[in-house]
């Protein structure tokens, strides 16, 4: 099985700070708190889109903040909440914390979504804290800070498109230009001994994988030059396995 991997830096948005605010009010000389409660933060949501096959995406962009919310404000008005940070990922994906190694998330159906970092709580206004010990409170929150963590994103890839021929006959040096895999070059039998990957970029916004297997010799199918350990999978079917 083939894993393509990924270190990438999320941050929830904080919560909004509330307000001391009070009232002014026409023949009302002391008048009441009316300081608003700040909105909550945005979560950092990963979804599964099943038009994705590759973390490619992520190589080019590896840090994602959500929104924090807005501040309470006067008249008792409460902050908006932020909008949460959805990101797209590809089925198959195992979300993992890099510090614990804790799995978050396992994202294997279209649609499925998780929530990776928890956003900040909205701090309380001043009218929050008005008793009839002290009914013009001078006291508010601050909003909570939004959770962040570095994770992993790991994904099992399945190949679009197998590379088979003879030894020698220019499979990885294909790979090595149309994609950024760096596989071994030389002009021996056997200088690709297992199979390599690249996520080749067609520029349109979309991406696939390709396989670079090592080459055919005569007498592979009774094992000859071949150690039987790993698999890859073109197009949901095994083809050749090593």
């Amino acid at each position: 099985m083939f894993i393509d991997q990924v270190k990438i830096y999320v941050r929830a948005g904080d919560g909004g700070d509330g307000m001391v605010a009070f009232r002014r009010e026409k023949f009302v000389p002391n008048g009441g708190p009316a300081g608003g409660d700040g909105g909550n933060g945005g979560d950092v949501i990963f979804e599964v889109d099943e038009g994705l096959r590759t973390l490619i995406d992520f190589r080019y962009q590896r840090r994602f903040k959500a929104e924090r919310g807005e501040h309470g404000m006067s008249k008792s008005m409460h902050g908006r909440g932020a909008d949460d940070l959805v990101i797209k990922v590809p089925q198959g994906t195992v979300v993992s914390d890099v510090d614990t190694g804790e799995v978050i998330a396992d994202l294997v159906a279209h649609g499925q979504q998780a929530v990776i970092a928890k956003a900040g709580r909205g701090g309380r206004g001043n009218k929050r804290f008005a008793t009839s010990a002290n009914p013009a409170p001078e006291l508010s929150e601050n909003g909570e800070p939004g959770q962040e963590r570095s994770i992993q994103l790991e994904l099992k890839v399945l190949a679009d498109v197998g590379l088979v021929g003879f030894p020698s006959v220019g499979k990885s040096t294909l790979l090595s230009v149309v994609s950024a895999a760096r596989p071994k070059i030389a002009a021996y039998h056997f200088t690709t001994i297992v199979p390599n990957l690249g996520m080749v970029d067609t520029g349109d916004g979309r991406s696939f994988v390709m396989a670079d297997l090592p080459g055919l010799i005569e007498g592979a199918s009774q094992g000859v030059g071949w150690v039987i350990n790993s698999c890859v999978t073109l197009s949901g079917r095994v083809l050749l396995c090593m």
